[in-house]
């Protein structure tokens, strides 16, 4: 998988269709897309919102091409699934974080941002990783989003090993999202499930984001 990086202020800039060919770097592969229904009631486990086990830390900046190459899923990984665009872009002038303000704009200090799309079955599986300059900005991005979605219903997914995980379902535009956010080390990960009538399954978005967070720590991890 090949990425073009953008450099500005502005949101991250669409990229060219991956073609389903592109190499990998992941560890593991997803399975195909879960049938939805009563497999949610088996995913509810124990819930999400609180620490996972066994965290992983690392003080990676993710301001690189290649950091968010390695750690965004790629076709190979994505069994199933149809790709359609990644890509990654960093900020030429970050913001910093004393100038930051509400909870909604917990991103405000990012320096980079990087997404993976891949759809299947009327759903779209969407990947975004936003990096921080340090652990501690990353931590406060974490608490911010916390705060701002709790006002949304709550989704029964199960912790995801070794990041602090919690998930939600948020309906925008007219389409049913499940959204499961991950915070570990310098960064902020979610996975995204998206659909127009879709119940959304918990057990494909607990798969997914297992999928998305050990791609992470590799990459962090590479030197």
């Amino acid at each position: 998988m090949r990425f073009r990086m953008g450099s500005s202020a502005a949101l991250i800039v669409a990229l060219a269709t991956l073609a389903t060919g592109c190499g990998g770097t992941g560890s593991g592969t997803a399975p195909a897309k879960q049938p939805t229904g009563d497999s949610a009631e088996k995913e509810a486990g124990s819930g999400s919102g609180g620490p996972a086990v066994d965290k992983v830390d690392f003080d990676t900046v993710f301001d690189t091409e290649e950091r968010f190459e390695q750690a965004l899923p790629d076709p190979a990984s994505m069994a199933g699934w149809t790709p359609r665009s990644a890509g990654a872009e960093i900020e030429e002038a970050p913001e910093p974080a004393a100038n930051c303000g509400p909870d909604a704009d917990w991103y405000c200090a990012r320096i980079a941002r990087g997404e993976a799309d891949f759809e299947a079955a009327g759903e779209e599986a969407q990947f975004d990783l936003t990096a921080f300059a340090d652990k501690s900005a990353a931590q406060d991005a974490c608490r911010k989003e916390k705060s701002w979605s709790a006002k949304y219903t709550k989704a029964q997914v199960s912790p995801i090993p070794g990041v602090d995980s919690y998930a939600y379902y948020r309906n925008a535009g007219g389409l049913d999202g499940l959204n499961v956010f991950m915070c570990t080390g310098t960064v902020v990960a979610q996975v995204l499930l998206e659909g127009e009538g879709s119940t959304l399954d918990p057990g494909t978005a607990h798969s997914l984001a297992q999928l998305f967070a050990p791609r992470i720590h590799k990459a962090a991890a590479t030197s």
